[in-house]
């Protein structure tokens, strides 16, 4: 099993947390894409879909499902997104398709967060994949000169802009031992839209694609190596 069908039996698990008249949150990435692909035959059942992305929601457009506001939906059940590196504690860093705000915020509204990735997201320490930060343009040396004081090496994604007209810094060479702390510091930087740590809004269950099959991680419960997630095939 390669990677895409590592991604693609991920996505089609997914499908099973959606009931019919939901309105869903659908993020953004290449396991993302895969799970929209999936929605087709459901989209007279799914009331619609708030997107995290401009690219997302005009995939949910091509296959009929309409694409809703977030200020016009107060809350939803389901966020389905992936992420880039995700631990046992559910706790991830997003945002190689600089979506992370979008997702941030989306995922904020929803009740439940299911993340979809192939095993290969599944890490014991965040920090190998550079962690993105979403910036105002004018302040983009300074959170770099703020970062490289916490230990990281910055590197500015040339000629990308956010669906927000921000700029994007990833942050090589960090080893991201306490997530939820680290998040709050870059977080009150001046400038610094959002950082693409999903610590303190974490998944609630975790979708792997792997080469034995798919496993599930349930945030809910507690398994005995002591992470939040109790591993499920």
């Amino acid at each position: 099993m390669n990677q895409n069908d590592m991604k693609k039996a991920a996505a089609l698990e997914a499908v099973k947390y959606i009931k019919e008249g939901d309105i869903l949150g659908v993020g953004t990435g290449s396991t993302v894409n895969f799970f929209i692909e999936n929605l087709a035959p459901l989209k007279d059942k799914i009331k619609g879909a708030v997107s995290s992305s401009l690219a997302s929601a005009e995939r949910l457009k091509k296959i009929g499902i309409p694409v809703l506001d977030l200020n016009d939906v107060e809350e939803f059940d389901v966020y389905i997104d992936g992420a880039d590196e995700i631990n046992g504690n559910l706790e991830m860093i997003k945002g190689g398709g600089a979506a992370l705000t979008r997702e941030k915020i989306v995922a904020a509204v929803a009740k439940k967060f299911v993340c979809i990735v192939d095993e290969t997201k599944l890490v014991s320490t965040l920090g190998a994949f550079p962690l993105p930060i979403e910036v105002i343009p004018m302040a983009r040396n300074y959170v770099s000169r703020e970062m490289i004081k916490m230990g990281g090496r910055p590197v500015y994604r040339s000629n990308v802009i956010t669906d927000n007209g921000n700029s994007i810094i990833d942050i090589h060479d960090l080893m991201i031992k306490s997530p939820k702390d680290l998040e709050k510091r870059i977080n009150m930087i001046p400038g610094v839209v959002t950082v693409g740590l999903f610590a303190h809004r974490g998944a609630d269950v975790l979708i792997i694609g792997g080469h034995d099959g798919v496993k599930i991680i349930d945030g809910s419960k507690t398994g005995s190596t002591g992470i939040r997630g109790e591993m499920q095939k």
